[in-house]
């Protein structure tokens, strides 16, 4: 068990009581996770009818349809003083997180992707029967969520070179499938590759410094955080964000690293700081001085308008935890 992985797991005393008959919205992304579509589907309308327990489950096959179908679950969870449910990966969670964050709604996940870091960090079965039977009895705790400029994230944000690591990452699972061997895989050949070296101006609360790097990644995930080394993951329960710079290094130096990372050592390379903040305002000096930046949040690459702020939400989300 990582060391701080007791913080992991939500006590009674975090949690809030929540309505056993309140009626559950369930957005499923067909586009993320290993099982078929339709047997999610059967799964989840047999254990909630089973339970007595209201339920629609909305399909989402075409993504271009996902942000109106998340407004339909809000909408009816308003309605019928109810619960919106994410059934999907990171990023479909995130989507939904974008849309609930500011109703303050009740919100639960179903983890259906590869890595499934936010319903793991929380306790969340990836197991869709286990999670849905879970999600039935579970109670109300307040969870931190990040903001990249306006956009939030429940995982990770980042620049440079990991954004375009994710695209490669996706290009290799439409090839080759969806399993952390092939994301891997996809992380060495990207790291293989020439890469950009960012000249930034980082406002962190009441400091400001500059650094070269190839990129700036910030995370909002203490399973994730531990589990590549990162000895301020502990910070993510006080209010604060974790940031993470690498210094400029050759090709194989980047796949050490990336090694490194994969066996939980990153925190002690000599060439990555790590540092817990509550604001941080990242600037681009050079190679040039762009408007738009390409960065992710939760393996979702999108262009932003420059400068960065990342910071804490002031809102928590009121997830669904398992007691």
């Amino acid at each position: 068990m990582p060391k701080h992985a007791a913080a992991l797991i939500p006590s009674d005393d975090d949690l809030s009581p929540w309505s056993a008959t309140a009626p559950l919205y369930v957005v499923l992304n067909a586009g993320s996770g290993h099982l078929e579509t339709q047997e999610r589907i059967d799964t989840l309308q047999r254990v909630f009818r089973e339970a007595g327990r209201r339920h629609e489950v909305i399909h989402v096959s075409d993504t271009a349809r996902l942000d109106a179908s998340i407004s339909r679950a809000i909408d009816l969870a308003r309605q019928h003083r109810g619960a919106v449910i994410a059934a999907g990966g990171d990023g479909t969670i995130n989507a939904l997180v974008q849309q609930v964050l500011p109703t303050g709604l009740p919100f639960g996940v179903l983890p259906q992707g590869t890595f499934n870091y936010f319903g793991r960090n929380h306790g969340i079965s990836s197991d869709i029967e286990e999670a849905a039977r879970r999600l039935l009895t579970a109670r109300i705790k307040p969870v931190q969520v990040g903001l990249i400029n306006d956009r939030a994230f429940i995982v990770n944000a980042s620049m440079g070179l990991y954004p375009q690591l994710l695209q490669d990452r996706e290009a290799f699972k439409q090839r080759f499938g969806r399993s952390r061997l092939v994301a891997l895989l996809a992380g060495l050949a990207t790291m293989w590759r020439e890469h950009r070296d960012w000249v930034v101006k980082l406002s962190l609360d009441d400091r400001v410094q500059t650094i070269v790097t190839p990129t700036l990644f910030v995370g909002n995930n203490a399973l994730q955080m531990e589990q590549i080394g990162i000895p301020e993951a502990p910070a993510l329960q006080d209010g604060q964000l974790v940031g993470i710079a690498v210094k400029p290094l050759g090709k194989l130096a980047m796949l050490g690293l990336l090694l490194r990372g994969a066996i939980g050592q990153l925190g002690d390379a000599d060439k990555v700081s790590s540092f817990a903040f509550s604001s941080l305002v990242l600037t681009p000096r050079r190679p040039h001085k762009p408007r738009r930046l390409k960065v992710a949040t939760d393996g979702e690459v999108i262009w932003m308008d420059t400068p960065l702020h990342f910071r804490p939400a002031p809102q928590a989300l009121q997830l669904l935890v398992p007691t």
